[in-house]
């Protein structure tokens, strides 16, 4: 019931989402420049939210729009009702609904769809990452220099030291493309389907990565902080590789 009830959640919400793509929305500004809510978010939330409620009442849920909604269960919901909501508000169809499932803290499954690509992932705790139900891996890749990459880039804080504009800078002059798409879950998608050796970003909330880490994982990629460490969601450092080119991609985001 937890995988059906995950599935539904997330394509209806896609449904929702793409039937209402350059029809005209309210859209605001949340805290902070170019933090973009539009009504169409908050009504994929409610959907989803809805959803999950109909079938699991007393569980705990996570979701960008609205926050917490504590309860004592074991299972917690962790919602972004568009990921890429800026693409969205501008008819770029690069954005998604992500929804990822944890129990006791750790991620059991996840789903990323993308219905204006008609790309649905899906990734369960040892039991591997699909596209459209058809199994995905990671690249083979083993030299970060010739790997193609992607990240996100942040409104605020981009001169700080080490920040995202030194990284990729590094990264650039060594010429290796770096892609910035919108999107952090499907940069995790992309990663686990074999289109990017490796994604970094320096700032990210656990709704953006709760589906999309465990996509990378269950495709046989490696995640982490900046330090090497396992990757946990409520931190905000995130490396995403196929493991091959994971030390060396450390080494340069840290200038070692």
């Amino acid at each position: 019931m937890l995988k059906a009830t995950l599935i539904k959640a997330a394509t209806e919400a896609g449904k929702l989402m793409k039937s209402r793509m350059n029809t005209g929305f309210s859209i605001e500004n949340k805290e902070g420049i170019n933090n973009l809510v539009t009504e169409v978010d908050v009504a994929c939330e409610k959907l989803i939210m809805d959803i999950i409620q109909t079938e699991f009442p007393d569980h705990f849920i996570l979701s960008e729009e609205t926050g917490e909604v504590k309860t004592d269960s074991e299972f917690k919901w962790i919602i972004d009702p568009i990921d890429g909501t800026v693409n969205f508000a501008h008819g770029i169809p690069i954005c998604c609904v992500s929804i990822g499932l944890e129990k006791n803290g750790k991620v059991l499954m996840g789903a990323v769809y993308n219905p204006f690509l008609d790309e649905f992932f899906f990734a369960e705790k040892g039991k591997g990452a699909t596209l459209n139900g058809t199994p995905i891996s990671v690249t083979q890749k083993n030299d970060v220099y010739a790997s193609c990459l992607v990240t996100g880039f942040p409104y605020s804080y981009l001169d700080s030291e080490n920040g995202p504009l030194e990284v990729f800078g590094r990264l650039i002059r060594k010429g290796v493309p770096v892609r910035r798409l919108g999107s952090a879950a499907i940069d995790l998608c992309w990663v686990a389907a074999g289109r990017f050796d490796g994604f970094y970003e320096h700032k990210l909330n656990a709704w953006d990565s709760a589906a999309g880490f465990l996509m990378v994982e269950e495709a046989g990629g490696k995640v982490t902080d900046f330090e090497g460490n396992p990757y946990s969601l409520y931190q905000p450092h995130i490396v995403a590789t196929n493991g091959k080119i994971h030390d060396p991609l450390l080494d340069i985001i840290n200038n070692r």
